[in-house]
């Protein structure tokens, strides 16, 4: 078997700060330090910071008064930073600075008098965050059909903003339905939306079009983990989402000879290498390579307190 390595892959530079913020307010204050919410969704990152006194709630309430709180890399809603500054909370947000911006979008959008839609997907954090935060009502839509069954007048003023982990690809045939829809539509660069999310779609399906199966290293609630693996079987691949070596099922590779093999955004490289261990156990003469691609040097700075 020859396993093929995507380029990029893991790690982003938004879930690269969010750990080094947690990591970092450990070292400089000491355990325990509160989180709201997974910092990023992997189950591994977070039992590794567990493991060094990081605590991981859902709400405020569960956090001491006093005691450092973290934002996680998704965003929060205005109400919850509102909470923490009545409480006086030492907070740290570790929201990405790519999320930062589609909030910043928004709210400009909804100051101008324009009805926002929201694209993205129910009950991901990052949508919540966004909806509270823009300061006005928010339309949540996922699918052409839910931009058609929108309640707007069709000569309104209509604004839109994306979830981050959605790529050009995914959020095209929406915004082009919102077009046909609203007589006034405007919305930022597609050059805005997410580098890394475009980046990894791109590698996987330059991947698909050599690979006889393709293996994605991520969580079960990571969306752009997800949409990796529906990419793959969009392009005729079988493709598995797997949140470890243990997960993997030798009967996926029967009959197959090139193994493509990548990660979502908030996956270690570390899972990535033990996919390749488990593997080169079913195959001791497994060849490994890696395709071409973007290399990413994009890196986010860490708020002022933890930047001396």
């Amino acid at each position: 078997m020859r396993v093929v390595l995507a380029q990029p892959r893991g790690f982003c530079a938004g879930v690269v700060r969010a750990i080094e913020i947690v990591e970092k307010a450990l070292d400089r204050f000491g355990a325990p330090v509160y989180v709201r919410h997974e910092i990023v969704h992997n189950r591994h990152v977070v039992e590794a910071l567990k493991g060094k006194g990081a605590r991981f709630v859902e709400s405020l309430d569960e956090i001491p008064d006093g005691a450092v709180t973290v934002f996680s890399a998704h965003g929060v809603a205005q109400s919850v930073v509102d909470e923490a500054a009545k409480r006086a909370l030492p907070v740290l947000d570790a929201t990405c600075p790519l999320v930062t911006k589609v909030h910043t979008q928004g709210k400009r959008y909804v100051g101008q008098g324009r009805t926002l839609v929201l694209i993205g997907h129910a009950g991901h954090p990052e949508v919540e965050g966004t909806m509270g935060q823009v300061g006005g009502p928010t339309h949540l839509v996922s699918s052409e059909a839910d931009v058609q069954a929108l309640d707007i007048p069709e000569d309104r003023p209509v604004a839109y903003v994306t979830q981050t982990t959605l790529s050009i690809d995914d959020t095209r045939s929406i915004i082009a339905a919102l077009c046909r829809k609203f007589r006034d539509v405007v919305g930022p660069d597609t050059s805005d939306i997410c580098y890394a999310t475009q980046n990894r779609q791109t590698a996987v399906r330059e991947l698909c079009k050599i690979a006889d199966v393709v293996l994605v290293v991520g969580a079960r609630n990571s969306s752009n983990s997800n949409r990796l693996r529906e990419i793959g079987h969009e392009s005729g691949v079988p493709s598995y989402l797997i949140a470890d070596a243990s997960e993997l099922d030798p009967a996926w590779l029967a009959g197959k000879d090139v193994i493509g093999l990548t990660a979502g955004a908030s996956a270690p490289e570390q899972l990535v290498l033990e996919v390749i261990e488990a593997l080169r156990r079913i195959d001791g003469s497994l060849e490994i390579s890696e395709m071409n691609g973007k290399k990413e040097n994009i890196t986010f700075r860490l708020p002022p307190e933890l930047r001396t």
